[in-house]
């Protein structure tokens, strides 16, 4: 599944709408029920109004029902790996657990991964709040 996520990832690459950073970003979530959402990077001039690549994934599985995420690809078109920002990891973290994992890609094709978890230690989730 893991080079199938990377491959969905990169192709996602082609999509981003990066016209002020040039900076592409692609990225494949993997949920519970074995679907596959993808999303880009989508800047806007006002800045404020730019969505990540991994939130533009998860909005799309959230919004057809997936609420328990298994693994994230992230790729981009950088020469360091693409971790996600601060915001994103809160909104992924929420619908994730310890086992979900992380595997990045950088443009020339070198990969890593980790847990996701371990990008956010100590994190809040809703379910916390019960």
């Amino acid at each position: 599944m893991k080079e199938i996520l990377l491959k969905k990832a990169v192709e996602m690459l082609e999509m981003s709408y990066s016209p002020y950073s040039n900076y592409r970003v692609g990225a494949a979530i993997l949920t519970e029920s074995g679907k596959i959402y993808t999303g880009c990077n989508i800047e806007n001039a006002s800045y404020g109004a730019t969505i990540c690549a991994e939130r533009t994934a998860a909005v799309k599985a959230v919004s057809e029902g997936e609420k328990k995420f298994k693994a994230i690809a992230i790729a981009c078109s950088g020469n360091t790996f693409a971790y996600p920002c601060g915001i994103c990891r809160q909104f992924l973290y929420e619908f994730s657990d310890s086992e979900m994992k992380l595997y990045l890609i950088k443009a020339d094709g070198e990969t890593a991964e980790t847990y996701f978890e371990q990008t956010l230690p100590n994190g809040f989730r809703g379910s916390d709040m019960e």
